[in-house]
């Protein structure tokens, strides 16, 4: 992917898609993503009840931390509806809940995500940081994510449907770079651990707010597959059946998301038909901007070896 013109198109497309339209008091309305298929993407549904949530806090303080739970899977096409709960509002600190909703086929509406969001006024403290940075390649060392699907799908050949074939070759506003073989580039088992650089593929708006959605929507890439590392089974390839069942993010300091970011992944434990996974975004100047955790259903295909 390298016309400009697409790569604009592809983040213009991402920021409409992040932006949701107030419906009426502490409701709001996400738009579904142009030309999705199937489920809808873990990380379209966080980030959009992120900003839902920012738009219903006072001008002033910024979202430091959210923590959600996928309950079903979302169907693309039907719009999603957030609905906010003003749980807290202090001095420093402000708190709110959302419910993202969606309507059924029959037009009943069915919770599909809960959210919690907690809000500070910034402030200075005592620092410390714990987590230095990985002492690895540069992206301008690496191939693109993209480059490397291709690669993939050729290898394959007619062993990918063409639904797989569709989802793995289909333009995607967020570029990435990875150092490491994720569960889908191969078939051998190794460590859960993985590094991935990401920024969107032009710039966005100068917006705190929706450079932390962006955050927040490609933190959802690559971490999950982490934990399927150590049994070197992938889910593009058919061989596990999951889904996300948690999300947790701490925004640390802030950080834009169309420069590029280090995201460090690492999967301590898998059991039990569950994966859990950790993940720090680090900067280009080594500063860590933000931690995430994500626990997610992972169960080996029936009939799989």
């Amino acid at each position: 992917m390298t016309d400009t013109r697409t790569r604009e198109q592809l983040v213009a497309g991402l920021v409409k898609l992040l932006t949701v339209d107030k419906a009426c008091a502490d409701v709001f309305i996400g738009r579904p993503q142009k030309g999705g298929m199937g489920r809808v993407f873990g990380g379209q549904v966080l980030a959009q009840a992120l900003q839902a949530a920012q738009l219903s806090v006072p001008e002033g303080k910024q979202a430091h931390s959210l923590h959600a739970y996928f309950l079903r899977g979302g169907r693309e096409g039907p719009p999603i509806e957030y609905r906010i709960q003003r749980d807290f509002d202090g001095r420093s600190f402000a708190n709110r809940r959302v419910v993202a909703v969606q309507e059924n086929e029959d037009g009943s509406c069915t919770p599909i995500l809960n959210l919690t969001a907690s809000f500070q006024v910034p402030e200075d403290g005592l620092e410390h940081v714990d987590a230095p940075m990985p002492d690895v390649a540069g992206p301008e060392e690496l191939k693109s994510d993209m480059e490397m699907r291709h690669e993939m799908v050729e290898t394959m050949g007619d062993r990918l449907s063409e639904a797989q074939r569709t989802l793995m070759l289909r333009p995607r506003p967020i570029e990435m770079r990875t150092l490491d073989k994720l569960h889908w580039m191969n078939s051998e088992p190794r460590a859960p651990r993985a590094h991935t650089w990401f920024r969107t593929a032009a710039p966005l708006p100068d917006d705190p707010a929706l450079h932390r959605a962006v955050i927040t929507y490609a933190s959802d890439y690559t971490l999950l597959g982490t934990s399927a590392l150590p049994h070197g089974l992938s889910w593009m390839r058919g061989e596990l059946v999951g889904a996300s069942l948690d999300h947790a993010i701490w925004f640390h300091r802030e950080a834009r998301a169309d420069e590029w970011l280090l995201y460090c992944t690492d999967a301590p434990w898998s059991g039990g038909g569950r994966g859990f996974n950790r993940g720090r975004i680090f900067n280009r100047a080594g500063d860590l901007v933000a931690s995430v955790a994500q626990e997610g259903m992972m169960r080996r295909r029936k009939g799989v070896q």
